[in-house]
């Protein structure tokens, strides 16, 4: 069993656990791994499987949410990583839990995109990652405080416009309404520009293309 842990150094006895940084997954990304260890939040978990996506077989993930909103990892409430390495150094196959993923043209998401007011939340939240509103979610609160007169203005137009969309696949029963969409079908969207501002999992990406086509890959195997 080969063991990858992408983000922090993890050690545990009985278990052969190769540890890299993000930046080092280039090199990795072929060789054959069961699971991977990610430490992080959801702009980890995206950009890591964006390097894997495309390999026959996805390795199963290990979530280790050290992020500040970890909304994958507590949408399937992934146990401590310690009962899981436990789990795994007993022999044992820990359950887990399929996980659908997105194309937006070459870009992968998990959960979230868009080019609403979440773009702007995000701008803020990161502008303000500094000193005690590094880590946590006061960030995030505060951000959406001093826009909400802008949401509850633009909101309404943007739900109505062709060219804003808003993705967010926890609210799936919320198939779709306006823009906004809860469920991931087949999805076209001209921005009639070719240097769009998106949001995907809580990063920002800048797309260089007017048509955006957004499409289910597959799914990923997380452990629950």
């Amino acid at each position: 069993m080969r063991i990858l842990s992408i983000g922090k150094t993890v050690k545990y006895n009985n278990l052969s656990i190769t540890n890299i940084e993000e930046s080092q997954m280039s090199e990795h990304i072929d060789n054959h791994y069961d699971y991977i260890i990610i430490s992080g939040g959801d702009g980890r978990i995206r950009r890591i499987l964006t390097a894997i996506y495309h390999l026959d077989t996805l390795p199963k993930l290990i979530l280790n949410p050290t992020g500040s909103f970890n909304v994958i990892a507590k949408l399937h409430r992934v146990p401590k990583i310690e009962k899981t390495l436990s789990s795994l150094a007993k022999g044992e196959t820990p359950k887990t839990r399929e996980h659908n993923f997105y194309r937006l043209n070459n870009h992968i998401f998990l959960f979230s995109a868009g080019n609403m007011g979440d773009v702007q939340h995000i701008f803020l939240s990161e502008t303000l990652r500094f000193g005690i509103l590094k880590r946590g979610v006061a960030k995030y609160i505060i951000t959406t405080m001093l826009l909400l007169p802008s949401y509850i203005i633009t909101t309404p137009f943007m739900l109505l416009s062709k060219r804003r969309f808003f993705i967010f696949t926890p609210l799936r029963f919320i198939k779709k309404f306006g823009t906004f969409y809860g469920k991931v079908a087949d999805i076209d969207i001209d921005l009639d520009n070719h240097h769009n501002i998106i949001e995907l999992d809580g990063d920002i990406v800048l797309i260089e293309e007017s048509i955006l086509e957004i499409r289910r890959v597959g799914f990923v195997e997380i452990v629950v």
